[in-house]
């Protein structure tokens, strides 16, 4: 059945002004119209004034065309891209607070060890690890940590850009025309 397959995941950017109370807004455009948002982080652009903020949300291509053009419609909304499809470094940052003894942190420092991730902070009954990549590697660190005893968890929503100069302009359009190559 269809029902159980879950809608597709989409990693929508838009850049927006640097001012108070546009979070606000953009998030009561998506509560709203009902839209739910899986992640989100926002931060400072590489323009003055302006800000990048990253969603995941799920929902079909229609449903993530109307949130788009949704988006537009707000005066502090610059420009809004719907990078799912594109070739796209994503990454989270997780910290994760796991109990710890004497006999079971040098098992999960291994295990830290192997997901390329840091332990930051050492407690007599407790370690803080950190951890950064997509997902599914944040997940699969999270569930293996469980059988030590999570204490606390603190992730940031995904954030995203796209591989090269996929946003700049093509080399097709910077191409000098040189004409027929002359004989020598």
């Amino acid at each position: 059945m269809n029902s159980l397959v879950p809608p597709p995941r989409h990693t929508i950017t838009a850049l927006v002004q640097d001012k108070p109370g546009v979070l606000n807004r953009v998030s009561s455009m998506f509560r709203r119209r009902g839209f739910n948002i899986s992640s989100l982080a926002v931060g400072q652009s590489e323009e003055p004034e302006l800000s990048r903020m990253t969603f995941v949300v799920e929902g079909t291509d229609k449903v993530v065309e109307q949130m788009t053009k949704h988006l537009h419609k707000l005066v502090d909304v610059i420009k809004v891209s719907d990078i799912s499809d594109q070739n796209i470094v994503s990454r989270e940052l997780a910290l994760i607070k796991v109990n710890s003894t004497i006999q079971t942190r040098s098992e999960i420092m291994q295990i830290v060890s192997v997901f390329r991730a840091n332990i930051v902070d050492v407690a007599i009954d407790s370690l803080i690890v950190e951890v950064s990549g997509d997902e599914d590697k944040i997940n699969s660190l999270h569930e293996l940590l469980k059988n030590f005893g999570i204490i606390e968890v603190m992730r940031t929503g995904t954030i995203a850009i796209n591989r090269g100069l996929s946003n700049k302009p093509s080399r097709q359009t910077n191409r000098v025309d040189w004409g027929e190559a002359s004989s020598v």
